[in-house]
């Protein structure tokens, strides 16, 4: 017992890093072995070819009885003229028998009563009437298989990633708004702290500050046809800014409650005005009167824009709809139901006839005029997301406010980049809020507003390349569920 003793006591402890360094030794060897098959296909045998595809028809179809009564039917039928039939060692040849019976027809999708036996359309069905005895040796034509069907989803466009290049500080609260000067030479932004302030765009120097609201600013538009600017809050007050003087001009009064967001019509000079009292409102911007009153929301407008066509007023709401209004009668034209929680931004597409929408569920795109559901971006960011943009080559960026920073393809809704906005030294971790984000003119650089007080400025890596940074797409699987 004490040499037992002794001798269990002199085991070897077994080290607690073996079995997983074991576990990677046996992965890296696997990797080894078969990593190079993937990339250098072996050439096509077609003796291989045709025995799987034998062996997949038997698998089929092998259990099937030849029928005496079908065979004179079919043959009474006008087939396909580009039948194919493919004669058995053990058929029968006599033509009175009404032709072979395990003959394999291959054409055109023939019309069915089953539910189950459904083609693709445009592609090749195959109707197969096969006998169990001898059916082993039989060579079977690969037309017996469909080809399979190519993925319908479009393939995205290779987008460089984005990379933040400049930090502004200035702002003493959180920054809710930002629109860029249709020149392209400033742009503005509105903060908790109250004030607004106006930016140089290529250098980021701060140029201008004003002051008039008294309460946080969430909402801002520059005019491209007279040197207005237009700012709304939660004090309910709307302003017109003349920047000849910098001073307001103007002030629209009819909100109910605090104002989160606005826009400028293309071509009229019309302004809208989104708030917590669930109205849009459209007001003359030179006479301040109050043209329409949008009513039909349940609940907080917090998104809206405009188009020169109709509809030409869409808006977003926290009772998870989307509206579109005839701007004539002040009256809805169509509500669309597929988002189920608040949606929150909307960004529209500068050059197509489309646009999306972002809530908390999902992130969708529709067309325009009719507002029809095109598909679901093929990832969920899965956070409240605040503001979203898009530029003219097809690069669609949201901020939600966890402070992630998603960018997208437009065309494919692939999600080709996901950042983090770090949060600026002396601020709080829960501080990386994404509150508001726009493009400039060119649609090259980004400018995002946040809730740790900063403007951070973004750009493409030119260093990146389609070798450096590859694009893993793969389409979704079942598209009916987009």
């Amino acid at each position: 017992m004490a040499g037992a003793s002794t001798s269990s006591s002199e085991v070897e402890p077994v080290e607690p890093q073996s079995l997983k360094k074991l576990s990677f030794k046996s992965l890296k060897r696997a990797l080894d072995l078969f990593s190079p098959i993937h990339s250098h296909l072996a050439p096509p045998d077609p003796l291989s070819k045709r025995i799987r595809t034998t062996h997949k028809v038997l698998v089929e179809y092998g259990g099937i009885k030849p029928s005496t009564t079908q065979a004179p039917r079919q043959a009474q039928q006008p087939g396909p003229s580009n039948a194919l039939a493919l004669p058995g060692p053990g058929d029968s040849k006599d033509p009175q028998k009404g032709g072979p019976q395990n003959a394999l027809v291959v054409g055109p999708t023939m019309p069915s009563t089953a539910p189950s036996d459904r083609g693709f359309a445009g592609k090749s069905t195959a109707v197969i009437s096969a006998s169990s005895s001898g059916s082993s040796e039989r060579n079977l034509s690969t037309a017996a298989l469909m080809e399979r069907m190519p993925s319908k989803w479009p393939r995205p466009d290779w987008h460089a990633p984005w990379k933040n290049y400049r930090v502004i500080s200035g702002h003493l609260g959180w920054v809710r708004s930002v629109a860029v000067d249709p020149s392209n030479t400033w742009f503005c932004t509105g903060s908790a702290d109250r004030t607004i302030k106006i930016w140089d765009l290529a250098s980021g120097r701060l140029k201008l500050t004003l002051t008039g609201h008294i309460e946080q600013i969430r909402g801002l538009a520059v005019s491209s046809k007279h040197t207005y600017m237009f700012s709304a809050g939660d004090d309910k007050q709307v302003k017109c800014w003349d920047l000849e003087q910098n001073k307001v001009i103007r002030s629209y009064h009819g909100h109910l409650s605090g104002v989160y967001c606005l826009a400028l019509h293309p071509t009229i000079d019309i302004l809208l005005t989104g708030g917590r009292d669930s109205v849009c409102r459209v007001w003359d911007i030179r006479s301040k009167m109050q043209i329409h009153a949008l009513s039909g929301h349940d609940n907080t407008v917090c998104s809206v824009f405009t188009r020169p066509t109709d509809p030409q007023v869409v808006t977003g709401s926290h009772d998870s709809t989307i509206k579109m209004w005839d701007l004539r009668y002040g009256k809805t034209m169509l509500t669309l139901t597929n988002h189920k929680k608040s949606v929150r931004a909307m960004a529209q597409h500068p050059k197509e006839q489309a646009f999306a929408s972002a809530s908390a569920d999902n992130i969708k795109k529709f067309s325009l005029p009719k507002g029809e559901f095109c598909h679901n971006m093929l990832s969920q960011q899965k956070t409240i997301i605040n503001t979203m943009a898009v530029n003219e080559e097809g690069v669609m960026v949201t901020g939600g406010d966890n402070g992630s920073m998603w960018f997208w393809d437009w065309k494919s809704g692939h999600n080709f980049q996901q950042a983090q906005t770090i949060v600026q030294p002396g601020s709080l971790d829960s501080e990386a809020g994404i509150y508001a984000c726009t493009y400039d003119v060119t649609g090259s650089r980004l400018i995002t507003c946040e809730a740790d007080k900063t403007i951070k400025m973004w750009k493409e890596d030119e260093t990146a390349t389609p070798e450096t940074h590859p694009l893993n797409f793969r389409p979704p699987k079942d598209i009916r569920r987009f």
